[in-house]
């Protein structure tokens, strides 16, 4: 995810708090043991799997608002692998991303004295020595870090004169606490490879591997203060941004120290107004620079929560009218959670963005098999229609009528493709996610800011954009396009005359295979069959059991039959 080689030390370095590891290992195993009953065993009984079948969305809820707890109360990774997980749209239900979704890496602040440890550690020397002036209380505390306002010393001659910065200080032993956590979630997932149904649709080394790099990244703040200056490059010269100076002097791998750049929160809406800026400018602007983030520079901010982001009022335009809105500046901070869009992802992001611009199904969906964000065997004509429909009763909706509209169409899309629904064809890599999800607290921002803003309208200038430039930069490979079709043109007479010659003499083979849709009716009737055949084996045995123990002398075989049909019963029910 990040551009650099992670500093932290492997959980093979660090030794783990094995209370916690037992405590968090211990509830993974009591929700896998629950679904293993719930869903896998009594959800597949004749008469009451329907009605528990039909609990489940609120078991999976409930699951996920005890996981909430549990990472409150114990912070550390578990708070971030439930962000991580609440954008894993693709592998989980929605009962339980939703329920994700709002978990805050907010947790109580650390003891004064023992951040200065941990600074004092890293620099060999007091924190008084260090800067000139240090608050005790922070202004943010997270579960990996907490920030600090501090002052840094000035010139000798003026020591306390120096710039105001703010000092993110990891906490103390979170190594320890994060690599104890990281060992429970990976025990988990060596778990989770014992359910084939999960493992057809999603690689949990991969996944496993994505959010143990981006944790331990989070861990180094040198590549954090790197990260700051990747992205102050895309954007120099840009009047629209602004970011944080890093004074590289005082930081190390644990401690960060930044320009103090607080101005107005994103979601203070007085403030904004009583500044003279337009809300509605705001919705746009950040709009416009998110997309340039994706879609240009392929390096984004992936971390767009109201604390991350502030405005800067710029000097008015004295050209322009008296009631001109004001000009700013979109400030950002935090970058421990980033997102490189990879080279095979961007052809594909292009492909959508002007697909969704020019209400494209075909395109849209082809965007997706050139991103190789399709799982083998999706049904491509299925996911055109679907998109079709979308793109149809969605285009237009303004963000303020966006939830209202989606409710309604939630009914009809579940009644039409509840198929594609429960299938899923999708598993996109986590940087991709992290974008999706920027991008889904974005519109929750600007639905809040302007109900009016309209992201179709803003996309089509964008996409315009894009396409131009598409086209001037890639003139050669339009250019080969054009020859290919020019030979292909040329070879077509002799190509059909082969073919009716051997149409005439019998030759042409036509080869059929099932709709997808009929393809999963006959895969559910072979399972139905199957069920029934064991069903009818156990109740043999159960026969048999019943007939020999009724003979005296026959009870241990007695014992064994009925034994044998209670497991061909339960073989048949949880067999895939």
């Amino acid at each position: 995810m990040l551009p650099a080689k992670p500093s932290a030390q492997s959980d093979v370095e660090v030794k783990r708090d094995w209370p916690r590891y037992f405590r968090v290992a211990f509830f993974f195993a009591r929700t896998f043991l629950s679904f293993i009953f719930w869903d896998l065993i009594v959800g597949r009984l004749p008469f009451i799997g329907p009605g528990v079948r039909a609990g489940a969305p609120e078991r999976w809820r409930k699951t996920a608002q005890r996981y909430r707890r549990l990472a409150i109360r114990l912070g550390g990774v578990l708070i971030k692998l439930g962000q991580f997980l609440s954008v894993r749209v693709d592998v989980l239900p929605p009962e339980i991303t939703s329920e994700l979704t709002g978990l805050q890496d907010e947790v109580p602040a650390e003891k004064p004295e023992d951040i200065k440890i941990v600074v004092a550690g890293e620099f060999g020397r007091p924190v008084e020595q260090v800067f000139a002036w240090f608050a005790p209380v922070p202004v943010a505390a997270a579960s990996l870090a907490q920030v600090h306002p501090a002052r840094l010393f000035g010139p000798a001659d003026a020591p306390g004169s120096g710039p105001e910065v703010v000092v993110k200080v990891q906490r103390p032993h979170i190594e320890r606490l994060v690599e104890t956590d990281l060992a429970a979630v990976r025990l988990a997932a060596t778990w989770l490879k014992w359910y084939r149904p999960i493992t057809q649709h999603v690689d949990l080394d991969r996944l496993y591997a994505e959010f143990a790099t981006t944790t331990r990244h989070e861990l180094d703040f040198i590549l954090e203060g790197k990260n700051y200056e990747h992205f102050a490059d895309d954007f120099a010269g840009d009047p629209r941004v602004y970011t944080a100076k890093v004074y590289w002097d005082t930081t190390t791998r644990r401690v960060l120290t930044l320009e103090n750049v607080a101005g107005i929160k994103i979601n203070d809406f007085a403030a904004i107004e009583a500044a003279g800026i337009s809300r509605a400018q705001v919705a746009r602007q950040l709009y416009d620079v998110y997309l340039q983030q994706i879609f240009v520079n392929h390096f984004m901010h992936a971390d767009p929560h109201p604390g991350n982001l502030f405005l800067h009022p710029a000097e008015p335009d004295p050209r322009a009218p008296r009631d001109a809105p004001r000009p700013f500046k979109v400030v950002f901070v935090d970058f421990g959670m980033v997102a490189i869009i990879p080279e095979a992802l961007r052809a594909g992001l292009r492909e959508y963005v002007i697909a969704l611009a020019t209400h494209d199904a075909h395109r849209m969906v082809q965007s997706y098999v050139s991103a190789g964000v399709l799982l083998p065997g999706a049904d491509l004509k299925r996911l055109e229609e679907v998109h079709d429909i979308l793109l149809k009763r969605m285009g237009g909706v303004r963000m303020g009528q966006l939830r209202d509209v989606a409710l309604e169409q939630a009914d009809f899309m579940f009644r039409e493709y509840r198929d594609l629904i429960y299938e899923m064809p999708f598993q996109f890599p986590s940087d991709m996610l992290f974008a999706m999800r920027a991008i889904a607290i974005l519109s929750g921002l600007a639905t809040s800011m302007d109900p009016d803003f309209d992201p179709w309208a803003a996309t089509i200038p964008f996409a315009e954009q894009l396409a131009s430039d598409e086209l001037v930069h890639d003139w050669r490979g339009n250019l080969d396009q054009l020859l290919d079709v020019g030979r292909l043109m040329f070879r077509l007479p002799n190509r059909l005359d082969r073919f009716l010659t051997q149409a005439e003499r019998g030759d042409v083979m036509v080869q059929t295979a099932l709709a997808p849709d009929h393809a999963r009716a006959l895969r559910r009737i072979e399972r139905s069959v199957d069920r029934q055949m064991w069903a009818i084996i156990a109740a043999g045995l159960v026969i048999a059991g019943a007939l020999l123990r009724s003979s005296p002398g026959n009870e241990g075989l007695s014992t064994g039959l009925l034994v044998g049909a209670g497991v061909a019963f339960l073989w048949g029910l949880t067999r895939r």
